[in-house]
């Protein structure tokens, strides 16, 4: 299995809004990161739904830097 698909299937959640967030970033932002926010990335996505959604929606900030960050990435790339 290919680095690319698994991510695809860790991009797969409960909600719609976190599909559509995280499997359009995939495919348009992530080929941008370097190693180190690709990393961040995979561990992004080993958060819940629930906390990801709040970060997402900009209701809370995440405490790690290197997360606030790829937050960030995957806003602005939504709002492109």
């Amino acid at each position: 299995m290919s680095e690319r698909t698994r991510l695809r299937w860790k991009c797969r959640r409960g909600m719609l809004e976190l599909d559509l967030l995280f499997g359009d970033f995939l495919d348009s932002g992530y080929e941008h990161l370097d190693a180190g926010e690709r990393q961040s990335f995979d561990h992004l996505l080993d958060y819940p739904d629930a906390v990801l959604l709040e970060w997402l929606m900009g209701r809370i900030q995440p405490t790690d830097k290197d997360v606030v960050q790829l937050v960030d990435k995957i806003r602005s790339a939504a709002s492109d």
